[in-house]
């Protein structure tokens, strides 16, 4: 620490008027005590000082209690604080940070639970380990997506024969559909599809609602 000391005050510029023979204030010591220990976190390069402030004090003591407090920071990092020489100079390694400070910017607001979070929560349904796109088709021995092209979702749609369900035929018939059965799988993936993009903007729109709800209290 000595020899660190040493080389801080050789770097500081020498008064001249002292060289000139001129009585000036002695140099302040580098070691610094005081009748209650300083506390420091170094992570944050905070020293604490603890000890009173005389009453009314002066310019002079306000300065003389702040650089004790800066010269016993430098001591502190001096010795305990890994310190390393490079090309570019000397560094300190500080240790990670202990005195907790206050955020820049508030919490972010608690996200509002769709339906379905709320349906699983009560019946106490977990979420499944997401999987990959691909699934192994034991016909063709080969792995296939899950969806999109060539997706399994779309099995039986380029079938040429196709099983007829009655009841399924008969509502089409009602409904006047002139489709072909064949596409009768599409038609439901479809529709499967539209529907669960309606739910969404159903649970958009509520929650949207409840924002400004909350906005307007």
């Amino acid at each position: 620490m000595a020899q660190a000391l040493d080389a801080l005050e050789a770097s500081l510029p020498i008064d001249s008027t002292a060289q000139n023979g001129n009585t000036d204030p002695p140099k302040s010591s580098v070691t610094v005590t005081k009748p209650i220990p300083y506390t420091f976190d170094l992570g944050n390069l905070l020293v604490n000082d603890s000890n009173p402030l005389p009453p009314n004090p002066s310019d002079t003591q306000l300065s003389a209690t702040a650089r004790d407090c800066a010269q016993a920071l430098i001591n502190q990092l001096l010795t305990t604080c890994p310190v390393t020489s490079s090309s570019d100079g000397v560094h300190l390694t500080l240790p990670p940070p202990t005195t907790p400070l206050p955020r820049e910017k508030p919490l972010p607001a608690v996200k509002e639970k769709t339906k379905w979070e709320k349906f699983a929560e009560k019946k106490g349904i977990k979420d499944k380990k997401k999987e990959g796109k691909m699934v192994f088709d034991e016909e063709t021995q080969e792995w296939v997506p899950k969806w999109g092209y060539k997706g399994r979702n779309k099995d039986g749609e380029q079938d040429w024969i196709v099983e007829v369900d009655e009841k399924k035929e008969k509502k089409r018939e009602g409904k006047g559909d002139e489709g072909g059965i064949g596409g009768e799988g599409r038609r439901e993936r479809k529709e499967k599809v539209r529907r669960n993009e309606r739910k969404q903007r159903a649970n958009e729109r509520t929650g949207r609602k409840k924002e400004v709800g909350a906005v307007g209290m």
